[in-house]
């Protein structure tokens, strides 16, 4: 009889400014999702240009909520990411937990190492991966490096890169509502119609079965925006900088307890209802 395939981990991908000081719902979920006592999360802090102290911050809060180990790994260079102890550290890994800070950092500093090669292995092999504000951008295929804030969307202002490729057919972007970002994920499903647009705001993540099924966590909403529909844009027409044309585009605002299914483009409503 043959062994039964491992199922991919799942993924929870936080909007940047969880809660960190009262019930930590979050935080908790991804203790718990980790292995609880038997979990050992990998801290990852390379967004950030002095990545040792959100690092420690965070393997802090994951051991006062009951993580058995959690260390940080010290990633600032794509020298470091080739080093075998620290590839070794993601083998051994049951959640990798990526902090926030400039997305670019992630994906320039790792992308196409062992490092990373090691993550995609692991969370195929079952291993949580998380990842807040930035560290939750950079989870997709396509991620948004930059953009203007509290605009109607524009041709050629949001600015793309690829991201790590944990999470398919989708652009992501944090602390949505709070900073009026979804002129800039208009435009970034303008130039990708086939992909899904995910606005998570801040206290707010998404957690991904393997079924590519989320669920809502936190206190906030996330804003799903699917362009497969659209009929009428000017994205290959105008000149940059230009207002954007886009009909049919269809949006859903999702809070706590509801979901939405990746696969056929449709929400969900919490269990039970």
């Amino acid at each position: 009889m043959s062994a039964k395939a491992p199922v991919p981990g799942r993924l929870v991908i936080i909007g940047g400014a969880e809660d960190k000081d009262g019930e930590m719902a979050i935080l908790r979920r991804i203790v718990e999702l980790a292995g609880g006592t038997d979990g050992n999360i990998a801290v990852v802090a390379t967004a950030s240009g002095a990545p040792l102290d959100p690092a420690l911050r965070y393997r802090s809060l994951f051991l006062d909520l009951g993580i058995g180990q959690a260390s940080c790994l010290p990633i600032s260079s794509r020298i470091q990411a080739y080093d075998p102890g620290v590839v070794e550290r993601i083998r051994k890994s049951t959640g990798v937990f990526f902090t926030g800070g400039d997305q670019l950092r992630i994906t320039s500093i790792l992308g196409g190492t062992p490092v990373h090669k090691a993550l995609l292995e692991r969370r195929m092999e079952g291993a949580l991966v998380a990842g807040t504000s930035a560290g939750a951008s950079a989870m997709s295929d396509i991620m948004i490096v930059g953009g203007p804030e509290e605009e109607a969307p524009k041709k050629c202002t949001t600015k793309l890169a690829p991201g790590m490729g944990l999470l398919h057919d989708s652009v992501i972007d944090q602390h949505f509502a709070q900073r009026g970002r979804i002129g800039r994920l208009l435009s970034a499903i303008a130039q990708n119609p086939g992909i899904t647009g995910i606005g998570i705001d801040e206290d707010t993540a998404i957690e991904v079965g393997p079924d590519l099924c989320f669920t809502v966590l936190g206190s906030q909403t996330v804003t799903v925006i699917d362009g497969r529909n659209i009929e009428i844009t000017n994205a290959s027409e105008r000149a940059p900088d230009s207002p954007l044309a886009l009909t049919d585009v269809t949006l859903h605002i999702l809070p706590k307890g509801y979901g939405y299914d990746l696969k056929t483009g449709k929400p969900l409503a919490p269990k039970g209802d």
